[in-house]
């Protein structure tokens, strides 16, 4: 598939922080980015794949299924090891109730993680993306991130609304939270994002035209 100068893409999430990061994922490509609520959807993609890879898959199919549009589309969550069965990294969001706000999300992983100390407080992140069009998801990647440690208390400014998790990540290499890291500072880690980014700016590079 050619990717054509101003062709339409949905981003594929109705969440406002994911929007954003998504659209930085795309940012200086010829590509006109929409969101769902731009075109008036409401679609809720399923979201039962046993991977974060398949369920970034899922939502891209089903979003490009229903516009007809290319789509980009993710999924991730946070990897606690030494949760064990009591922790399942596909329900970060979901793991405290499906109407939990952050601030909720947050006291009850630290409520989890109060028996754990130094090392056996690491978690990292994994992330997916996909990209999709009619009824193809025409590449896809997951990502592991950096490890840091899930701190015993939040940082004040929890962040971004949406991306709770990285107001009590700690990257001990810079002594900072994760949503406190300059863009330097992630690149030196080889951040998920950025690895992801340049996978994703490395297709759309080799299919315009």
């Amino acid at each position: 598939m050619n990717i054509h100068s101003n062709s339409k893409i949905l981003l594929g999430t109705g969440n406002l922080a994911k929007q954003a990061t998504l659209r930085w994922l795309l940012d200086g490509l010829s590509l006109r980015c929409f969101t769902p609520s731009d075109l008036g959807l409401t679609t809720v993609p399923d979201e039962t794949g046993s991977t974060h890879l398949e369920i970034a898959c899922q939502k891209a199919l089903q979003w490009s299924a229903t516009t007809s549009m290319l789509v980009i589309a993710s999924d991730g969550g946070l990897t606690v090891p030494s949760l064990g069965d009591c922790w399942e990294s596909r329900f970060t969001h979901r793991f405290a109730g499906q109407d939990a706000s952050d601030e909720d999300r947050v006291k009850q992983l630290l409520e989890l993680m109060k028996s754990f100390t130094g090392e056996d407080r690491k978690a990292s992140w994994i992330e997916s993306i996909a990209i999709a069009d009619h009824t193809e998801v025409l590449t896809s990647w997951e990502i592991t991130g950096a490890d840091g440690l899930i701190s015993n208390d939040p940082v004040e400014d929890t962040g971004i609304p949406g991306f709770w998790v990285f107001s009590i990540w700690f990257i001990p290499q810079f002594g900072k939270y994760y949503n406190q890291l300059t863009t330097f500072e992630k690149e030196t880690i080889n951040d998920h994002w950025g690895q992801l980014k340049r996978n994703v700016q490395a297709f759309f590079q080799k299919r315009s035209v």
